[in-house]
């Protein structure tokens, strides 16, 4: 529910007195249209994770290795440990999981001798490509229908909608009231 007529309708955490209801319902059908496409989002990533039998970090991982690879640069632990803000121990026992599942192999380094290359396999890849891959290509396309004063606008709404989660959210995780 994003409709403050009815999640605060005695006006504590938002004053709309000064807003007409259309101009509330239209503001809460763009707020629904955004949990629309956050569900949409999580059904995605979680059918993703499910075939593929990995967790979060697994998935942001290989997309990471994927990415450095096909711009020509070698994908290494300590480039995934850094990537994804985790300790050396972590990625090693992430890479564990990937080998173990025929994800990754481990080759190695074209330069470094004390270091490895990670690679991601011919059918992970594949089915990465077949799923998130093309999802985003299809993303892509919307994305690049609408006008660049539309895209102007979602970029700035987005950037600001983003910045609604720092301060106050931030504050009361670190010193809950109490």
């Amino acid at each position: 529910m994003h409709d403050p007529r009815v999640v605060d309708a005695r006006g504590r955490m938002l004053d709309v007195s000064g807003m007409d209801e259309a101009h509330i319902a239209h503001t809460v059908l763009v707020l629904n249209a955004l949990r629309d496409w956050r569900a949409a989002e999580e059904r995605l990533s979680e059918a993703s994770r499910s075939y593929m039998k990995l967790g979060d970090n697994d998935m942001r991982a290989l997309r990471y290795i994927v990415v450095v690879t096909d711009r020509g640069d070698v994908a290494t632990a300590r480039g995934i440990a850094e990537h994804l803000g985790i300790s050396s121990a972590a990625t090693t026992k992430l890479l564990d999981r990937l080998e173990r599942g025929d994800h990754i192999r481990r080759l190695p380094h074209p330069h470094d001798r004390r270091s490895s290359s990670i690679v991601i396999t011919p059918e992970t890849r594949a089915a990465a490509e077949s799923t998130v891959g093309r999802e985003h290509a299809r993303r892509f396309r919307v994305a690049a229908a609408l006008s660049p004063e539309e895209r102007d606008v979602v970029i700035r709404f987005l950037g600001e909608l983003s910045r609604t989660t720092e301060g106050d959210w931030a504050d009361a995780v670190a010193h809950p009231a109490g």
